[in-house]
């Protein structure tokens, strides 16, 4: 995974400050933005864990702070609802005249709202997915009802949300009792993913059942049952973005030639704060790698040895049936179970030393179909000389160097 830091203005020419993450071979076959909850910000763990989980997945996604959040200029009490759209519409932009322009909108609560009204403006847009995300961007103001009166009356008010103080003014309530979610929603002619848990309390499911009631074919919905609104479960904020990657496959075009930017047929790629949970290109196919969590891993993909184990078993079993198709044999199926394992040799003198114990991979076949016993030995004989077998009985050189940057 590639991060990169971005700044682009939006339409008053204030710089907003950005995340732009590419996937391990630095060329995404389409490009995201992420729209963030309301006074939240780009480094929310749910947005962070979301935009890996789309980039294993080979989009690009850029996370960003609205006007007045995060790193971005402008003050929070200045801006609106209205201005959070044209954040995104500047932010596509930005992606358009420097990368490509964003094919996938994601917008987690407030900011689900905004990527629908954004849509509506950024042609390129194919498919929008929402979390959380109220039917009505005047849902939020029960998040400052303790201010509401004081804002009617002198025009702004410093309410508390989630432990901090932004003042909100009227035009900001304003605003908000202006726009209509399910008026645009319905005439939306672009794909849309609705996601929201039953058990979210601070925008309620039924705000979910009235943005799907309100859009076009081809809609969809997905539970996230157990989440909380902020989707503070790391693993329910990755389920969260490998739903919407698999998802958006279906509505985004993505080339049918993805060759890996290497001279290698695979990379792998792991950030710092990443623990073992490593990204990878295998070929033109994203996979995850990662430890147990008893080794202090995430499990969030097979092991290293796991995947050794794997490319063993997938090659026994292509090896075989390519065999017994060539000779006519009934053989309907083959399965290859492999573990590895550090044991002592089968022929080991001092069985006591730690030294004895060399790299084993443990391999039983299971044979489906009418063959005879000579058959069968014949077919063990055949799985022993499939090539990575062989290579791992050969001796073998890595040779490593160092790519300039």
């Amino acid at each position: 995974m590639n991060l990169q830091k971005v700044t682009f203005q939006n339409k008053e020419g204030q710089s907003l400050v950005g995340r732009l993450e590419l996937p391990i071979d630095q060329r995404p076959h389409n490009y995201a933005i992420f729209a963030h909850c309301f006074t939240c910000n780009k480094n929310l763990s749910a947005v962070k864990n979301i935009g890996k989980a789309l980039t294993a997945r080979g989009f690009g996604v850029l996370r960003f702070d609205f006007t007045g959040l995060g790193e971005s200029d402008g003050d929070f009490e200045d801006t609106n609802f209205s201005g959070n759209v044209a954040d995104l519409i500047a932010a596509a932009d930005y992606l358009n005249e420097n990368y490509k322009a964003p094919s996938l909108l994601i917008g987690h609560s407030l900011g689900g709202a905004a990527v629908i009204f954004a849509a509506t403006e950024i042609t390129s847009v194919k498919a929008i997915a929402t979390i959380g995300a109220p039917s009505n961007p005047n849902h939020v103001q029960h998040l400052f009802k303790s201010g509401l009166e004081e804002i009617e009356a002198s025009g702004k008010a410093i309410v508390n949300l989630s432990g901090r103080d932004f003042t909100i003014k009227k035009q900001f309530i304003d605003d908000l009792e202006s726009k209509s979610l399910p008026d645009t929603a319905k005439n939306l002619r672009k794909a849309i993913l609705v996601m929201h848990s039953p058990q979210d309390d601070t925008v309620g499911i039924k705000n979910a059942e009235e943005i799907y009631i309100a859009a076009r074919h081809p809609k969809s919905f997905v539970s996230l049952d157990g989440a909380d609104h902020l989707l503070m479960n790391k693993r329910d904020s990755i389920y969260a973005g490998e739903v919407i990657a698999g998802w958006a496959r279906r509505y985004v075009e993505i080339p049918e030639d993805i060759n890996l930017k290497s001279k290698h047929q695979v990379v792998a790629s792991l950030d710092s704060e990443d623990s073992f949970t490593t990204a990878m290109k295998v070929g033109n196919h994203y996979l995850t790698a990662d430890e147990p969590v008893s080794f202090g891993g995430n499990d969030f993909g097979p092991s290293p040895y796991e995947l050794v184990s794997a490319g063993l078993s997938a090659c026994t079993a292509m090896t075989v049936q390519m065999y017994v198709k060539r000779k006519g044999w009934p053989l309907k199926n083959i399965e290859v179970h492999t573990s590895y394992s550090k044991t002592h040799a089968q022929d080991c003198e001092d069985c006591e030393s730690d030294i004895a114990k060399i790299d084993t991979f443990r391999r039983e076949i299971r044979l489906t179909g009418n063959l005879d016993e000579k058959q069968i030995a014949r077919v063990l004989q055949i799985a022993d000389k499939c090539p990575v077998h062989k290579t791992l009985h050969n001796e073998v050189q890595i040779l490593t160097t160092l790519i300039d940057s």
